[in-house]
């Protein structure tokens, strides 16, 4: 009989493939694991839906892979990730979370621009009704060897710092990116601000689409013929000049306030922040969100009206029957509130100006990505 005796390193090497025929038996059989139960999980809860007849509990592709210590070593898996979007009948809590940064803003001002994304991503958690209550932050700009750079860094953190001590928000992390540059060519200073807020009952969180009609339309905060760093400025003239919209981090606070307020008494059928473009881009994505078009009474300067970015402001529909409740709550507040229009229609129409059908929005609206990256993305 012929005998084979492999020498040690062949040992060596039969053991290690032995071992790694082990672990991917294992790492198989753990994802067919979890696979198999996440499938039973979003099976048992497919009746589940929202009032829109889409399923709460969905698959939503896989978490990043992670290691697991197992008898056979360490193996690497992706766990299948489930969009559970149930509410806890037993808290009702929810959490709310936005992130905003401007460019163009902080190239014009760094101290003022980092306030004012930190400004939007209050504001955009407070219009879902929620209370903000804790800030992040992605903090991006060129080389610190420009003292250039490191002045809008300084100034920044400053603006940030300053922002959250003024708004009552702690800031739980973040980090910071330099050398975002090619050559000598930095990009414009960009902080980015992450604001998370809590629902109380997250089943009386507050959309941006307009779906009530008739519903009166508020305009929330005062507006001020502020366009420097503006996308009209962007848009229309690719120029970037002047000073920034003035941050009124007080006036967010009441704002924010009144939004919660108005949230938990069921005032409110949509609210929108006012931020890039101003109340016309606003109304655009409430619409083209709900379905409903909308119509604006003629402002006095319709310009400064509609593409003004001033902060603190934010637009909302009011339930029909609740509108002098809610001008008594927003007195309380402090908060500015005027009446613009309704609800309504096929449309985004303001009187003596425009009417546009929302097929046209629509259109402009999701031609953007096709056109740069190809038609596919139509699917």
């Amino acid at each position: 009989m012929l005998k084979v005796v492999a020498d040690g390193a062949a040992r060596e090497d039969l053991a290690a493939s032995l071992d790694e025929i082990v672990r991917e038996g294992a790492r198989r059989m753990l994802a067919a694991a979890l696979e198999e139960e996440v499938a039973a999980y979003i099976a048992a809860h497919a009746a589940e839906r929202d009032k829109g007849g889409r399923r709460l509990v969905v698959r939503n592709g896989h978490a990043r892979p992670r290691e697991v210590t197992t008898v056979a070593g360490a193996i690497e898996v992706r766990a299948p990730r489930v969009d559970d979007r149930r509410v806890d009948e037993a808290t009702g809590l929810g959490i709310a979370l936005a992130t905003d940064g401007n460019g163009r803003y902080c190239r014009l001002d760094p101290y003022q621009g980092t306030q004012l994304a930190l400004s939007e991503a209050y504001r955009n958690v407070a219009a879902t009704g929620a209370r903000p209550l804790a800030v992040t932050n992605c903090l991006n700009f060129g080389s610190p060897e420009d003292p250039a750079v490191m002045w809008q860094f300084a100034e920044a953190a400053r603006g940030l710092a300053d922002g959250c001590a003024a708004l009552g928000v702690p800031v739980t992390g973040g980090n910071v990116s330099f050398y975002n540059q090619a050559g000598t060519a930095a990009i414009h200073p960009t902080p980015v601000v992450g604001v998370l807020g809590v629902h109380d009952d997250v089943r009386r969180r507050v959309g941006i689409g307009f779906r009530d009609v008739p519903a009166d339309l508020m305009l929330l905060g005062r507006t001020e013929p502020e366009f420097g760093g503006s996308a009209w400025a962007h848009v229309r003239h690719g120029h970037l000049g002047g000073r920034p919209p003035v941050p009124d981090l007080d006036a967010e606070r009441r704002l924010a306030a009144l939004l919660a307020a108005a949230a938990a008494d069921g005032l409110l059928s949509a609210a929108h922040d006012l931020s890039d473009g101003g109340l016309a881009v606003a109304l655009a994505e409430s619409c083209l969100r709900g379905g409903t078009g909308c119509t604006i009474r003629r402002p006095e300067d319709p310009f400064t009206a509609l593409f003004s970015e001033s902060a603190a402001r934010a637009v909302v529909a009011v339930r029909p029957g609740r509108e002098t409740a809610f001008g008594q709550l927003a007195e309380a507040h402090g908060v500015p509130a005027a009446a613009i229009g309704s609800t309504g229609g096929d449309s985004l129409t303001v009187d003596g100006c425009f009417a546009i059908p929302l097929a046209e929005l629509a259109a402009v609206h999701t031609r953007t990505l096709p056109a740069l990256f190809g038609p596919g993305l139509r699917d």
